[in-house]
């Protein structure tokens, strides 16, 4: 399963990046190496030799392979400012809370043939209480898997837009399969 929901949190946070990630792939490798303090953990955490990482971190190298790119790049992303990454998690955590928009099957458990069947909808709703985006983000932090985080997002988007904050179909449970596509605002 493609890691869709994890994505999203990563690019909701990313969007409170307030400089630009470096361009050319020396920078970005010099970045690295001092984030994870040596070219023998860059090599590991990239999966590459340390000679090649002592390339591109000398210049010798200019242009890695587009897997590679996409793979230093990610590397980058995922340790650029950490405490603007930090504050938009605070932030989300305590008052803002999420946004979430979605295509997925949504049904219940109900009778054959009542508007209650499975069927794919699109769904955007504010998960409001700050303990929704708490959840993800925690969950995310704690190496949770995509099926985890998505059952976190069925259970805030089941109280939000199925029970509408506990006034209707108290005792329904959503079932969220079949995501075709999921994004996370702050």
């Amino acid at each position: 399963m493609v890691d869709l929901l994890g994505e999203s949190l990563d690019r909701a946070l990313e969007e409170a990046f307030t400089r630009p990630i470096p361009k050319s792939a020396q920078a970005q490798m010099k970045y690295l190496v001092k984030q994870l303090k040596g070219t023998r953990a860059a090599a590991q955490a990239l999966g590459v030799s340390q000679r090649t990482v002592e390339r591109y971190f000398a210049g010798k190298l200019k242009r890695p392979r587009r897997d590679l790119a996409a793979r230093i790049e990610r590397e980058v992303k995922k340790r650029w400012q950490p405490q603007i990454r930090s504050k938009a998690k605070k932030k989300a955590a305590s008052t803002d809370g999420v946004v979430v928009s979605t295509r997925a099957r949504f049904g219940f458990t109900a009778a054959p043939g009542t508007t209650d069947d499975a069927r794919i909808r699109h769904i955007t709703q504010a998960l409001s209480p700050p303990r929704w985006a708490e959840r993800l983000f925690d969950a995310r932090d704690q190496g949770a898997t995509e099926n985890q985080l998505l059952q976190i997002a069925a259970q805030g988007l089941g109280q939000h837009y199925f029970r509408d904050n506990g006034r209707r179909a108290h005792d329904l449970d959503v079932e969220f399969t079949d995501v075709k596509e999921i994004e996370i605002g702050l």
